[in-house]
């Protein structure tokens, strides 16, 4: 029974922002099928839709973005390293994702601020009644999320004995 939680816990981490991006991907996307819908039978909208659709939206980015790093798939502009020699361009890949999670982590620091004062004093969403922080919460989360993975993708490759596939030359 252990073993099969610590499984299925262990594909739910790996697979979290995959996951959670579908879903919520998918409450945006019926929301605004109700919304058309009930506008196009009733000549009247549905606030409830619209609000609810633009916080999945908000929450589909912030995970999508850590998505994105777990994945190495950001955009990256790189061929001004290329010419270098293989360990000096890991050297300044290393360098910049050191600069990405500092960046990362100061601005998850300062929403956080902006947030936690949101939440001393709650300011609800006219429509569903939700505090608005709990709302934004996602974003020092998916700042946080953003550079666990890129940090965890480091780990994962020097483990592994792989670090220099990060700068590889793709031809």
């Amino acid at each position: 029974m252990t073993g099969r939680f610590l499984g299925l816990a262990g594909k739910l981490y790996d697979n979290f922002e995959e996951v959670f991006c579908a879903l919520s991907m998918g409450v945006m996307v019926a929301c605004l099928m109700i919304q058309v819908s009930v506008r196009w039978t009733t000549g009247s909208g549905m606030a409830w839709t619209e609000e609810l659709s633009r916080y999945s939206f908000l929450w589909t980015v912030f995970i999508g973005a850590a998505l994105v790093a777990k994945h190495g798939s950001h955009v990256r502009i790189s061929a001004q390293f290329m010419l270098l020699p293989e360990k000096a361009r890991l050297v300044f890949r290393f360098f910049t994702d050191l600069m990405w999670i500092g960046f990362n982590l100061y601005f998850a620091w300062l929403s956080w601020q902006v947030i936690s004062g949101g939440l001393a004093f709650p300011e609800y969403s006219p429509v569903l009644g939700i505090v608005r922080g709990y709302v934004e919460m996602i974003i020092p989360l998916g700042f946080v999320l953003m550079s666990w993975r890129i940090v965890e993708g480091y780990i994962k490759r020097w483990r592994k004995g792989t670090l220099t596939e990060l700068v590889k030359q793709i031809h």
